[in-house]
């Protein structure tokens, strides 16, 4: 048996040894022949090519559709995540605005019963006319605005003049085509104001800067930056309550506030009507000037 296996071993390990150096030369001269056949006939060979690519592109594409697969499965799970995480966000909002609703329906009810007991008189309701900033008329020495309103009902001069934010100042004028606002930054603006956190009354005096100050507070006021300014509605030339800006800075120079409503971002307005009567008539005092 054993002699058997060497003899074999004997007879093929030749035959081995010469089949794998002509598998090798014939590898060569295969590759000679088809770089001189492609060099002789590029059609035939560009049609081979073309046969060999539309054998290989089933393959390739049974091979490529797992992987969009999987991508597509993970992109979805992602966005499910996503989604899962935003609905626990809103889940929470929603619990949160409840229950501040809740609360504003509790105040509310306890705001009408305590009116009810003073016999509290609510103020005027405001109407208000929208008009659209033309033009920015101040500079240096002046900061006002001009409306693309003229004279109308429910328009006149010294009424507030606000945005959704906040007071940026009042009617100084009205013409035929337009009217104008003295901005509560202007030198020439006086507003009584009041702090909301501890309701000490002051007065709101532009400077024709961006920070107009607060001058003429109650000796020993208390004054901290982050406090809220509102109007008072003193002089009966504004109402109660507009918002007008954050306490800015308290130091040796004054204090300043930075409004609510920048002056370079002024578009679109409302024009208040609460009836008040704090800005006198021009024409009433000259027609009682001439009866004197």
């Amino acid at each position: 048996m054993k002699e058997h296996s060497r003899f074999t071993h004997r007879v093929s390990a030749p035959i081995r040894s010469l089949t794998h150096r002509f598998a090798f030369l014939g590898l060569v001269i295969a590759a000679f022949a088809l770089m001189l056949i492609g060099k002789a006939d590029v059609v035939m060979m560009e049609r081979f090519r073309s046969q060999v690519t539309d054998s290989v592109a089933p393959i390739l594409d049974m091979i490529s559709r797992p992987v969009a697969t999987a991508n597509e499965v993970i992109s979805k799970v992602r966005v499910l995540t996503e989604i899962r995480h935003e609905n626990e966000s809103l889940r929470l909002d929603k619990e949160r605005l409840l229950h501040w609703q809740t609360v504003a329906r509790k105040l509310e009810a306890e705001n009408k019963a305590l009116r009810a007991q003073l016999n509290f008189v609510p103020g005027p309701v405001a109407s208000y006319v929208t008009a659209r900033v033309i033009a920015d008329t101040g500079g240096a020495f002046a900061h006002s605005l001009l409306l693309n309103i003229g004279v109308r009902p429910g328009v006149n001069k010294g009424q507030a003049v606000v945005t959704g934010d906040g007071l940026i100042g009042r009617v100084a004028g009205v013409g035929d085509r337009s009217t104008r606002v003295l901005l509560i930054t202007d030198l020439n603006s006086r507003i009584p104001v009041l702090i909301e956190a501890t309701r000490t009354r002051a007065i709101l005096a532009g400077n024709n800067t961006n920070r107009p100050r607060l001058i003429h507070l109650p000796p020993g006021a208390t004054v901290s930056p982050g406090d809220r300014i509102v109007t008072s509605g003193h002089g009966g030339a504004f109402p109660v309550g507009l918002p007008v800006g954050l306490v800015d800075a308290v130091n040796d120079g004054g204090i300043s506030v930075q409004p609510f409503v920048p002056r370079d971002r002024l578009e679109y307005v409302r024009v208040l009507d609460y009836g008040l009567k704090g800005i006198l008539d021009e024409d009433k005092i000259g027609s009682e000037v001439l009866k004197d």
